[in-house]
């Protein structure tokens, strides 16, 4: 875990200008920065035997598709608070909380879901490792996306009166 949170430095390096330039998907900064795609470095990572391996494919398979889903609409929701951060009112401000809050449980759910189907195809331990390795990636890249956006309000306390 340590020689992946030295790459993730580097990942946190060159995320900011990602996050500012493009919302595109997770997957092109992991590739960018490991010079592999995800899955390769999800496989690398989990170091499974064959038989696990295949057993895994399925199940990883499908959470990458649903977690494309999120990840989209986490972008959608960015850009919408962009477009409308200069007049946010209340009510678009509810409506991007709770879609916000709304997409933070979808992933939450996801994992659990992933986790147990993992769970059943390799055993506790390796699904465990799964799910670790991907909650530390989302979380590295949410805090970068977090750090690239201003809070409410914040761009208007740095005008000049």
């Amino acid at each position: 875990m340590k020689k992946l949170g030295l790459i993730l430095i580097m990942a946190i390096a060159s995320f900011s200008s990602y996050a500012q330039s493009s919302y595109k998907e997770d997957l092109e900064v992991v590739q960018s920065v490991y010079g592999k795609s995800k899955s390769e470095l999800v496989k690398q990572y989990m170091n499974l035997s064959d038989a696990q391996a295949t057993a895994f494919t399925k199940v990883y398979d499908n959470y990458e598709t649903s977690r494309k889903t999120l990840g989209q609409t986490k972008f959608q929701l960015i850009n919408d608070y962009a477009a409308n951060y200069e007049t946010l009112t209340d009510a678009k401000a509810d409506e991007l909380a709770k879609a916000t809050l709304k997409n933070h449980i979808d992933y939450e759910k996801l994992y659990s879901k992933t986790y147990n189907q993992a769970k059943k195809a390799i055993g506790a331990i390796n699904a465990a490792k799964f799910i670790q390795l991907e909650v530390y990636l989302q979380t590295i890249i949410r805090s970068e996306i977090l750090e690239a956006i201003p809070f409410i309000g914040e761009l208007d306390k740095n005008k000049v009166m």
